[in-house]
């Protein structure tokens, strides 16, 4: 059975309309949507409960035919084994070349979704919501290099990010059934 939390939490999210930027932060620029496109997994997280307890946390983004992208987040307990899978859409926003989306889960409503780093090769990337209570380190691989993570989380840090509450996310063998 799926959980419907990530895309209940993700519409109060969206309800809020708030598809700015955590203050004090900037979005990469010269960013290549088509090169973004493509899985990535979850490195680590600051935790919510629409993510509570979910590890083998992926994204994957893919053009839609009637425009934009689609959105397809999983993740899975793996205490109770059960996948959680929850498909949205995004459309860039801000000025060309920022790395800036609005995401929705449920129909109009709308949240912010923005690059604050990235690989020059896309390989990872720093993503926050609209304010500094959510933060994501995505990777191309399951895994990310322990001094590419590091330096990450002190990115985050220097822009004010509680990454003390940061999450490590299970990729490794547990989560080989799952994919």
């Amino acid at each position: 059975m799926s959980r419907t939390l990530l895309t209940t939490a993700l519409l109060g999210l969206g309800l809020a309309g708030c598809t700015g930027l955590p203050e004090g932060t900037r979005a990469v620029t010269g960013f290549e949507l088509e090169r973004y496109l493509g899985q990535w997994y979850e490195i680590a997280r600051l935790d919510h409960a629409f993510e509570e307890g979910l590890d083998c946390v992926t994204a994957d983004y893919r053009r839609r035919e009637v425009g934009g992208v689609r959105v397809v987040n999983r993740g899975v307990d793996l205490a109770a084994g059960e996948e959680s899978v929850a498909e949205g859409k995004a459309y860039p926003i801000g000025e060309s070349g920022q790395g800036r989306l609005k995401v929705s889960f449920f129909g109009p409503f709308y949240a912010g979704y923005n690059v604050l780093a990235l690989d020059e090769a896309y390989d990872w990337a720093l993503v926050a919501g609209p304010d500094r209570d959510y933060l994501w380190i995505l990777s191309r691989t399951p895994e990310l290099e322990s001094n590419t993570y590091r330096s990450l989380v002190e990115r985050a840090r220097a822009l004010d990010f509680p990454v003390e509450r940061l999450i490590e996310v299970e990729q490794g063998e547990a989560c080989a059934a799952w994919r």
